[in-house]
């Protein structure tokens, strides 16, 4: 990889914004910083236009309601073009997490994401973007 050095001028009040980002993420430097902005910037991009893009969807539910496995299931059945892997953890007696790793147009990796959290029994579901 070929890196190139460039200047940047900014306001005080976003050099101060950004040294704070740094600051409360742990990145080394403002360089690391910039990189990481573009980059969640251009996979935010690559979601919003539909393109191929990766990403997570996490789940915790009750496993003790009704069909909720069996709905679950069948929608990843649905589905199963988009999926790389499932990962199901049980976090107590009653619940349990799941993290389904996803690849595909982005729409179709929302539509896959909304079913499965609208399923009732759901407590928590979100789709972690990512890129590729």
């Amino acid at each position: 990889m070929n890196i190139k050095r460039f200047g940047v001028s900014l306001e005080d009040d976003l050099l101060q914004a950004l040294d704070e980002f740094a600051a409360k993420n742990k990145f080394p430097n403002r360089s690391q910083v910039i990189r990481h902005l573009i980059r969640k910037n251009l996979v935010t991009q690559r979601w919003e236009g539909n393109q191929e893009v990766a990403g997570a969807i996490v789940l915790v539910y009750d496993h003790h309601k009704r069909d909720l496995q069996h709905n679950s299931t069948h929608i990843q059945h649905d589905f199963q073009d988009l999926i790389l892997s499932v990962q199901h953890v049980h976090l107590d007696h009653n619940h349990c997490l799941e993290t389904i790793a996803v690849k595909g147009k982005a729409d179709s990796l929302t539509e896959l994401a909304n079913r499965l959290i609208g399923l009732k029994g759901i407590f928590h579901g979100e789709l972690v973007m990512s890129g590729i």
